[in-house]
């Protein structure tokens, strides 16, 4: 949803209370648990946190506090949500008189111990968004080599005719938050 003012705390609420209503707005939920779909953009980003368990346990206590939305242009309404399937969040980005603001799911909740220990969750696009697709997010500790791995894996295509026509910015504007997004946990990991 675009707007040409930012967004009052009790107008996001609003909007994130009616988005909790609506369905997903792509078919292919859940897909990125695999190969992610046909016809969308793949984006994939990956880097070592450090080693062992204390990288760990940080790291996954910052994915828990949302520490990959701690980039500049983007604010995670609400940073207090749970990390549980079904939670409703919104995503505010913007300034300089345009806002956007748009809603996701929680699709899923990870929680795999073994060799490979993996901790986190994807959500989903909701209705006012203003793409169609997933994002996942991911911890993973790998006890063979002991090293920790922040993992980010999403899948879109534009949302409308808008968006698509804007795509080269879309583009642009998903990439810097990939990186910014790998920055943040490092940063998290490393305070």
């Amino acid at each position: 949803m675009l707007l040409g003012h930012r967004p009052a705390t009790d107008e996001i609420g609003t909007f994130i209370a009616a988005q909790a209503q609506t369905p997903f707005s792509y078919p292919e939920v859940g897909a990125s648990r695999g190969d992610p779909p046909a016809g969308y953009t793949c984006d994939h980003n990956r880097v070592e946190l450090g080693r062992g368990q204390a990288v760990f346990d940080k790291a996954v206590a910052a994915l828990r506090r949302w520490q990959m939305f701690a980039v500049g242009g983007v604010e995670l309404c609400w940073p207090t949500a749970p990390i549980a399937q079904g939670t409703t969040v919104a995503i505010l980005a913007g300034g300089v008189g345009v806002w956007s603001l748009n809603a996701c799911r929680i699709v899923y909740v990870v929680d795999e111990r073994g060799p490979l220990t993996r901790i986190g969750f994807a959500y989903g696009t909701l209705r006012d968004h203003a793409v169609r697709g997933e994002e996942r997010f991911l911890i993973e500790w790998s006890r063979q080599s002991d090293a920790v791995h922040y993992d980010l894996l999403a899948f879109s295509r534009p949302g409308s005719l808008l968006v698509a026509l804007g795509r080269p910015l879309l583009r642009k504007v998903q990439r810097r938050f990939a990186r910014q997004s790998l920055e943040a946990m490092r940063r998290a990991v490393s305070a």
